[in-house]
């Protein structure tokens, strides 16, 4: 099953669309019988998971053990084991396969969801008044330790591609880092660099290729010379998570 993603938001009004925290968990979706990733590979959760989700209903939503907890989540999911699974709970937030707009699909997952004793819950959604409200719940979110806002466009299709009608808004940071290397590319990037090897002034290491131009992948900034990235936080490791290249420092 082909998934919606989101793009970014790009400071469009967002009076009107719903809110939701846009949390930092493993995709999951399920056919009505079967737990797979987005990309289709089996999530191996125990037999009680799966048996408390609803035969013959698809659902879109993500594994989630609360904020902060990616890594012990994404580590999990491979393993059938009671204990991991134990603080893991399916957070739903759409029902491809119902008909109608958003607010008729959420309307249809209360439904399917009412009464459900086990890991799977509805995620709250509320509408929007302005940048204002939304500027408020996306700080009160990061000042949690959370990710950002997901906004939903009222009345939008559930769409199997990266839609404007769903746009994730999140706090970016940025920081520097010593370029020691390069990655080799691949396909149309064959002749040239992938990557940027990077290193924070603390000793880790880790590639940047998001960002680079086409321009700087055939010649890239010098080894020794420092860059500025975004990026959305630290893994526990202390690795930056999605960076992008910024520019020369």
């Amino acid at each position: 099953m082909a998934v919606m993603l989101a793009k970014n938001w790009c400071g469009s009004d967002p009076s009107g669309w719903w809110m939701s925290e846009k949390l930092d968990g493993v995709r999951a979706l399920w056919n009505g019988y079967r737990l797979t990733t987005r990309t289709g590979s089996e999530i191996h959760a125990p037999d009680s998971f799966v048996a408390s989700l609803p035969v013959g209903v698809s659902l879109d939503g993500e594994l989630w053990a609360g904020r902060g907890t990616f890594q012990q989540v994404s580590g999990a999911y491979r393993r059938i084991d009671q204990a991991v699974w134990k603080p893991i709970r399916y957070a739903v937030f759409d029902a491809p396969d119902a008909s109608g707009g958003f607010e008729d699909r959420q309307r249809a997952l209360a439904d399917v969801l009412a009464g459900n004793s086990g890991p799977a819950f509805v995620v709250a959604q509320r509408q929007c008044v302005g940048r204002s409200d939304l500027d408020a719940m996306l700080a009160g979110i990061v000042r949690g330790g959370g990710e950002g806002v997901m906004l939903r466009e009222p009345g939008s299709a559930y769409e199997s591609k990266r839609s404007a009608s769903l746009l994730k808004v999140k706090r970016v940071h940025d920081d520097e880092a010593t370029v020691i290397g390069y990655e080799p590319g691949t396909g149309r990037n064959l002749s040239a660099i992938g990557s940027l090897v990077a290193r924070l002034a603390n000793g880790t290491t880790f590639n940047i290729s998001s960002g680079l131009s086409d321009a700087m992948r055939t010649k890239p900034p010098a080894i020794g010379s420092v860059v500025t990235f975004t990026h959305h936080d630290y893994t526990d490791a202390g690795v930056p998570r999605f960076p992008s290249f910024g520019r020369l420092a």
